[in-house]
């Protein structure tokens, strides 16, 4: 048993089995959004990627070597691990997005996550709404960001959900000039998530693995949901009803129905 880095929370959620196979040895990964419990897996909305891809494979056996003390600081090729690169990986990519949309090329950024506070992310994406970039964010608890501020945040939009379970996955999309990017994983945009923490994303490649979590970043975002939405002036307003005076789709009734 090894507890990890001294002073810092290990919260990311990762496995590793590494199996001889024939002459050779294959490992089979998981990284995900959710804690390995089995009450809050009843309750908790999650994702994660289950995978024996050897280059994920060996990114996850050096970031545990990295924890158990037996290496040193190492580069990843799939994943952004907190604190050393989690923070300037996601930034970068949000500042890609705001050259793309200056270039005329298709940029946007979609995240769902716990928490949104982290200031210097606040003000990335603020500038990515100045240049054009649209911004859609699903944030379970706190959001210091303000959507809708005429020369602000007026390409942004928050929207919250609150219903059978509780939302805990993290997801990073960018357009990327079309060519579309996915990260899930632990950490959300926090303070003590990116500097003080042990957090870990992964990209997901797969096309059809990408275009599985665009559906459902569109069901968040679909006109017919139950959600609340935040405005310019920091308040959230539930929106349950539609014009016709119809209620609206519990999402994770949908997710329920889509998964028969």
């Amino acid at each position: 048993m090894v507890y990890g880095l001294m002073g810092m929370k290990t919260h990311a959620k990762l496995s590793l089995v590494v199996r001889q196979e024939g002459n050779n040895l294959r490992r089979y990964c998981h990284v995900g959004t959710g804690n390995y419990n089995p009450k809050t897996a009843r309750i908790y909305e999650d994702w994660g990627l289950i995978s024996s891809d050897p280059e994920l494979g060996h990114d996850l056996s050096r970031l545990f070597n990295q924890l158990s003390g037996f290496v040193v600081d190492t580069d990843f090729t799939r994943l952004l691990v907190a604190p050393r690169s989690l923070r300037s990986g996601l930034l970068s990519r949000i500042e890609r997005e705001i050259e793309n949309s200056k270039k005329g090329l298709p940029a946007g950024i979609r995240f769902k996550l716990n928490s949104l506070l982290d200031e210097t992310f606040v003000d990335a994406l603020y500038r990515a709404s100045t240049a054009g970039v649209k911004v859609d964010l699903i944030t379970r608890g706190i959001c210091s960001l303000k959507p809708g501020v005429p020369s602000v945040s007026e390409n942004i939009r928050v929207r919250s959900i609150v219903g059978r379970f509780l939302e805990h996955s993290r997801v990073f999309n960018f357009t990327n000039a079309g060519e579309n990017e996915y990260w899930i994983g632990s950490a959300d945009l926090m303070e003590r998530n990116l500097d003080r923490r042990v957090e870990a994303l992964v990209q997901i490649i797969k096309p059809e693995h990408k275009e599985t979590l665009n559906l459902q970043l569109e069901g968040y975002f679909a006109s017919d949901v139950d959600r609340w939405e935040l405005d310019q002036r920091g308040g959230w307003r539930r929106i349950n009803i539609n014009s016709e005076g119809k209620s609206l789709i519990s999402i994770h009734a949908r997710q329920i129905e889509n998964s028969k």
